[in-house]
């Protein structure tokens, strides 16, 4: 079943100069999903965005909203709104003035600003602080200010660019937990900017993956983690183990190679024998035993635990194998019988790992 596109992104590049900020991206955003564009600092996500606001202006490409080329409008003729990394916030005004300055500027009567205003304000859950400055606020209560300034405009698009990265870690959490309540409560389209992989896979309902100006991949989170497309992308979101692999033979949809000096076993990509590629195995799809695993779709190695890395509910085994190599092992803290010293067999199941080309 086709999905209802609300932002069409068209071959859209961006230069600075000399410099491509934004390499031909192409991007489809649905209505009511919550977009996470994740990337390192200078890939391009935030000049993306603001382009999409019409705050920066495409040296190629087009936007379309709706079906509408939005690409020459002004911001204030786009049915966006932005919450901005340093909120911009107007320190003389208080919470109402801060979020009703939109209206003001519409032009609507003022009945009607009072009661947006107080929805916004109850959405966000600060309702209470109304007549409250906004310097006399806590940064998570300024955070609030902010995106409820940008809700009462009932944008199709909500834009927020790094929102939460100037707050300290617990508070980003708990955020983390309201704004996924908030988005599902309002539901129009969010597209949230950061370089925070834990941020992305807690809110998002797709991530796009940029680095160095370009898209590198969409899809569901589950989808993007569990199966990157690029060395890239499987070690930017969460954790991996690499193994640079050159392809020995392929066997119907099985292929070998060798890893410094190690056969290993992998799905076969349409390799061809001599290339060399990188098998990528999450951390938590390694299974760490004291004997040897039995069944003929696993690939195993043996090596000794180096380093024990106690995280609350699990472990991580830092694992030195005989050919020197190091690689890592999560288990349930429950299952972690093994201490620095011990040898172990590592394995995996072949369906595990990812192979990639680049």
């Amino acid at each position: 079943m086709s999905r209802d596109v609300v932002l069409r992104i068209s071959g859209v590049s961006k230069r600075f100069g000399g410099i491509w900020a934004l390499k031909n991206v192409n991007l489809d955003v649905y209505r009511g999903e919550l977009l996470v564009l994740l990337g390192p600092s200078g890939s391009g996500k935030s000049t993306l965005l603001r382009i999409i606001a019409g705050l920066e202006v495409a040296t190629e490409g087009s936007i379309y909203m709706e079906g509408e080329d939005i690409t020459n409008l002004p911001p204030y003729k786009r049915d966006t709104s932005m919450v901005f990394q340093h909120l911009a916030l107007f320190p003389h005004m208080t919470v109402y003035e801060n979020v009703a300055y939109g209206l003001k500027i519409r032009g609507l009567p003022r009945d009607e600003i009072d009661r947006r205003v107080d929805e916004a304000l109850e959405l966000v859950r600060i309702r209470e602080l109304g007549d409250r400055r906004v310097t006399k606020l806590s940064g998570g209560q300024q955070q609030r200010v902010a995106i409820a300034r940008s809700l009462v405009l009932k944008p199709k698009v909500l834009l927020l660019d790094e929102p939460l990265g100037a707050l300290d870690l617990k508070l980003r959490k708990e955020l983390h937990i309201e704004l996924k309540r908030l988005h599902e409560e309002v539901g129009n389209t969010w597209i949230f900017v950061t370089h925070d992989q834990e941020e992305a896979l807690t809110l998002a309902d797709r991530i796009g993956v940029m680095n160095q100006g370009r898209l590198i991949q969409v899809g569901d989170k589950w989808d993007v983690y569990e199966y990157p497309k690029t060395r890239f992308v499987a070690e930017f979101i969460g954790e991996t183990n690499l193994f640079e692999v050159v392809v020995e033979e392929v066997l119907g949809d099985r292929a070998h190679g060798s890893w410094n000096g190690v056969r290993l076993a992998f799905r076969d990509g349409g390799f061809r024998r001599g290339e060399k590629i990188f098998l990528s195995v999450r951390p938590e799809n390694l299974h760490i035993s004291s004997s040897p695993p039995s069944g003929g779709d696993v690939n195993s190695l043996y090596g000794e635990v180096e380093v024990e890395v106690f995280r609350g509910s699990y472990v991580i085994y830092h694992i030195r194998l005989l050919n020197g190599e190091l690689i890592h092992v999560t288990v349930l803290s429950k299952d972690a019988n093994y201490d620095p010293g011990d040898k172990v067999y590592v394995y995996w199941t072949v369906d595990k790992a990812v192979a990639l080309r680049e």
